[in-house]
């Protein structure tokens, strides 16, 4: 059999092997159950700085990183610095957007929609959209509940950022941080 056949053949066998797509999940019951119960029911995020800026801050408050009790939540806090906005970007997870304060809009796939504090504001999966402080004078402040986790087990993870958010802030807010 020539050279050129046999690599065609091996590539082909290496496709025929019986591989797990999905990683597993093991353990005892009893002991995944008692470790659950044992995470604290109340997170302080308070305790958690924010990161990034200096139009965009962020903090993560529940992940399976920090709380095993949540393995398929995600929530975290964002800050615009007034009259800012976010990276324009695009997740295989949906997302619940909570506005604690502020006013802004969103831009999904093109379209804008309007949101103030007391709002709810949904992302589909794969859409791309960006967050927009509309106050010039105030910050906005957004509670993120997301499913990431669990599209990360089934190695959904696809994520792209399209447009950073501004390097610069906007004049008159040089120093701003949001408040812990």
């Amino acid at each position: 059999m020539p050279e050129e056949s046999q690599n065609q053949e091996t590539k082909w066998e290496r496709w025929q092997k019986e591989r797990v797509f999905v990683r597993s999940v093991v353990g005892k019951y009893g002991e995944v159950y008692r470790q659950l119960l044992a995470q604290p029911r109340v997170y302080k995020s308070k305790k958690v700085p924010f990161k990034g800026g200096p139009v965009k801050f962020g903090k993560n408050i529940i992940n399976p990183q920090s709380a095993t009790v949540t393995q398929a939540v995600e929530t975290h806090i964002d800050v615009l610095a007034p009259g800012s906005y976010g990276q324009r970007h695009g997740h295989m997870n949906s997302a619940v957007f909570y506005i604690l304060s502020g006013k802004g809009y969103d831009v999904h796939d093109g379209i804008r929609y309007d949101w103030e504090a007391g709002d709810a504001c949904i992302v589909e999966n794969g859409c791309v959209h960006q967050h927009f402080n509309a106050d010039p004078n105030r910050e906005a402040r957004i509670l993120v509940f997301k499913a990431k986790p669990t599209f990360l087990f089934f190695h959904l993870m696809f994520q792209k950022n399209v447009l950073y958010p501004p390097a610069s802030p906007q004049p008159g807010f040089e120093e701003f941080k949001p408040e812990e």
